[in-house]
């Protein structure tokens, strides 16, 4: 929803005053078919390992952002360049709506914790500034009602160009204010952990799930992870209460490329539990929160990896909801410790 929205906006402040509605209709197009990967990775391969590694992947490189712009434009305008609309538009038109909604697209997407790689094919750095969660309805709802009261005014009103200048103009100081606040979480985080004589070799910050109010961190050692929250709601401005996850790497063979694919996806930050059934192991991602910030066992993104053949894979990852307990507290950590 949220990249359908900032589409839109891209669509109409490209082509709007020209063609109307229809422009917020191909901007939300334009803004959705970087995230088409998720249906071309199970047909291009059969091993969900290289499925999830290739999600974010070139549907989100700056090149593609180019070279799909100019060919999309190319075909949108000779599709549309036709009969009463011939020359109501032209082809800079287009390729400047798809450029400014695929751009904006992995721009948007490298905000977040799941990392987006601008630089492919030269190279796979997933790009992460982890200041937004991958749903914060704060920054999507209201940028929505400006887009949706806009289509209410003709193409050539005022009022349409200064409801789309709101709507980027709101999301954009909501995604500044969360940089700001990665910022001092950042702060506080590296104070913590030197409050409390925990020693580590890295550290990551990010908010939890729906919100930039409770903000998780995972510092790595040797051998193990120290993970805390920090609510801005808290009394007390630190990080307390810490789990250490073992690592348990050495559970499963590191040096097998699958694997290694995988913690080039996970930036590292992953555990490995023994499972009740031989040759199959819990992967928990840790970049993202616990379900339950007070039970180590409740990764939210966690699946079951086995070696199959010479290659390794795991079972199709299906999330799970989060308890009616998990929520309850998820909610009262929100609320801060007074």
């Amino acid at each position: 929803m949220t990249q359908i929205v900032l589409g839109a906006a891209c669509g109409e402040a490209a082509l709007g005053k020209k063609i109307g509605n229809k422009a917020l209709l191909f901007g939300a197009i334009g803004g959705t078919v970087p995230d088409l990967d998720v249906f071309t990775g199970p047909w291009m391969y059969s091993n969900e390992i290289d499925i999830m590694s290739s999600h974010r992947g070139f549907s989100h490189s700056i090149l593609f952002s180019i070279l799909g712009a100019i060919l999309f434009g190319y075909i949108i305008h000779w599709l549309y360049n036709r009969g009463a609309r011939y020359k109501t538009t032209n082809l800079k038109d287009w390729i400047w709506l798809f450029f400014l909604a695929l751009f904006t697209h992995i721009v948007l997407d490298s905000f977040t914790p799941y990392g987006t790689q601008w630089f492919l094919p030269f190279s796979n750095y997933r790009v992460a500034f982890n200041n937004i969660s991958v749903v914060d309805l704060l920054y999507t709802i209201p940028f929505l009602i400006c887009m949706i009261v806009l289509m209410f005014f003709k193409r050539n009103n005022r009022r349409r160009r200064a409801w789309l200048n709101a709507g980027l103009l709101i999301s954009s100081a909501y995604m500044i204010y969360t940089i700001g606040i990665k910022f001092h979480v950042d702060s506080l985080f590296e104070k913590s952990l030197k409050e409390d004589n925990i020693s580590y070799d890295r550290f990551r910050l990010q908010p939890s799930i729906f919100n930039s109010i409770l903000w998780y961190g995972i510092a790595e050692d040797q051998d193990n992870y120290h993970v805390s929250y920090y609510s801005l709601l808290d009394e007390e401005a630190r990080f307390s209460n810490w789990l250490t996850l073992s690592k348990n790497h050495d559970l499963i063979p590191m040096d097998h490329p699958d694997l290694q694919t995988l913690s080039w996806f996970s930036d590292a930050y992953f555990n490995v539990l023994p499972t009740e059934k031989k040759g199959e192991y819990r992967y928990n991602d840790l970049r993202y929160p616990l379900l339950n910030t007070e039970d180590p066992n409740s990764s939210v993104f966690s699946f079951t990896i086995y070696e199959d053949g010479e290659r390794w894979d795991f079972k199709p990852f299906r999330g799970k909801p989060p308890s009616s307990e998990d929520f309850q507290v998820f909610i009262e950590r929100v609320k801060g410790i007074k």
